[in-house]
């Protein structure tokens, strides 16, 4: 396992965070392992999510980890979605700031499979259910900036912040 470097939207590498990411076809130990460097690079940063493309590979992976909640996704979509909620996001590759009230479902049933190719269902709510939308939003080459409603919404993280601190807030 490795910890790759993080893809930012102002790096020579930033444009593979706005391009439409591939289907994966091959389940093989080369996709185990990009699994496991995701896995590790995302608790390294820290964060609660990460999209294949933002570590450079244009590949419709994600993971996530939020409390007791895991999920290793391979070729997500989302099949239901129900309920509406504002919350504030950060990203990994848009270091230093956030957006505030980004509008996402409260609950919704992923469907993918994992990095063996086994199908899984997800049904995800709340916090989860944001991490996992905007991942998968990484894989459709959307950013969190995409979904403000007001540029005011978008603002670097204060001193008194913490990206960490800021990570659950959803309301």
């Amino acid at each position: 396992m490795a910890i790759r470097t993080i893809v930012t939207v102002n790096s020579p590498k930033g444009r593979v965070l706005r391009e439409k990411a591939k289907k994966v076809t091959n389940f093989d130990t080369m996709l185990i392992r990009l699994v496991r460097d995701m896995q590790e690079t995302m608790k390294d940063a820290p964060g609660v999510g990460l999209a294949a493309p933002q570590i450079g590979v244009p590949l419709r992976v994600l993971v996530a980890e939020y409390e007791d909640e895991h999920a290793v996704l391979v070729n997500p979509e989302i099949l239901k979605q129900s309920g509406e909620v504002k919350g504030t996001e950060g990203c990994l590759s848009i270091p230093g700031y956030v957006g505030d009230n980004i509008r996402r479902a409260e609950q919704i049933l992923v469907k993918g499979k994992n990095e063996h190719g086994v199908v899984v269902r997800i049904t995800a709510k709340g916090w989860f259910a944001r991490v996992l939308q905007h991942e998968i939003d990484h894989l459709d080459g959307i950013l969190y900036t995409d979904r403000l409603d007001d540029p005011k919404d978008f603002r670097e993280i204060t001193d008194e912040e913490d990206e960490e601190e800021l990570a659950p807030s959803v309301s």
